[in-house]
């Protein structure tokens, strides 16, 4: 089930939805993971991890991503996670 966001821009709105898969993707590339590395984990080629990468793009409206990962976290679509200076699970 794809997961919906409105987005106002120049006082027109419009719904953002990123598929499952584009957020697992998004998620991975969010947490420093190259194309092929997101690849590696999904089972599926560097191919469909840009293809999906090229979809996110579109739909927030920015160009790479650092800007995608901005926009998805602002929209709430993906969940800020600083761990700066923290490996997982480290308080």
């Amino acid at each position: 089930m794809p997961i919906t966001t409105t987005v106002r821009t120049e006082g027109a709105s419009r719904s953002v939805r990123l598929t499952k898969r584009e957020i697992e993707v998004l998620s991975l590339i969010a947490q420093g993971h190259s194309s092929k590395e997101a690849a590696d984990v999904l089972y599926v080629s560097k191919r469909t991890v840009d293809f999906h990468l090229a979809n996110i793009y579109d739909k927030l409206q920015v160009n790479n991503r650092v800007q995608a990962f901005r926009a998805a976290t602002r929209l709430g679509l993906i969940p800020f996670e600083p761990s700066f200076g923290h490996a997982r699970g480290d308080a």
